[in-house]
């Protein structure tokens, strides 16, 4: 067992002492992984039974709200949008629009769709993806998130008042 341990730890080390640019590489790359086999991941045919149809629709509209907030998040950026957690030196702090809702729309949009798949697919295999995906998001999050207040000094407060992932109804 102190083997596997101390494997781990090594392992552990290099992933925490990556630079800024591998470490983002590296969470990018896994989070495409993620959404690959959540994609590609096996379907049942009839996993609700007789109800299968309308929750595999309901699972369908939580993917078309996910692409839609998806796009709009993504044309909000401009040019500050970078699949990096490091923000782009010629890029602003985009505190408005969808972005007054909620820090993090793009990893929400993800999460929508992901639940859509979930929900249409009826299979555990997408259940367990999703869940680490979310974690991933949550240590991307983190990761971008501590950059962004070196960057930007008003991401503090900013922060403070927006909800990460999921925004607040009628606010």
């Amino acid at each position: 067992m102190p083997r596997k341990r101390h494997r781990f730890l090594l392992v552990w080390n290099r992933v925490v002492s990556m630079n800024n640019k591998s470490r983002s590489y590296s969470l990018v790359l896994l989070q495409f992984v993620l959404i690959g086999l959540l994609v590609l991941s096996p379907r049942q045919e009839a996993p609700y039974g007789g109800a299968s149809e309308i929750i595999g629709f309901i699972g369908v509209g939580f993917i078309a709200i996910g692409s839609i907030v998806l796009l709009v998040s993504f044309l909000s950026l401009g040019n500050a949008l970078t699949a990096l957690a490091i923000p782009k030196d010629n890029g602003t702090l985009i505190t408005t629009g969808i972005y007054s809702r909620v820090r993090h729309p793009i990893y929400f949009a993800l999460l929508l769709m992901s639940l859509g798949i979930m929900l249409d697919a009826g299979y555990w295999p997408q259940v367990v993806v999703a869940m680490l995906l979310y974690v991933l998001l949550s240590n991307k999050a983190d990761f971008e998130e501590s950059l962004l207040r070196e960057r930007y000094p008003q991401y503090k407060q900013y922060a403070e008042k927006t909800p990460r992932f999921f925004p607040r109804l009628g606010r």
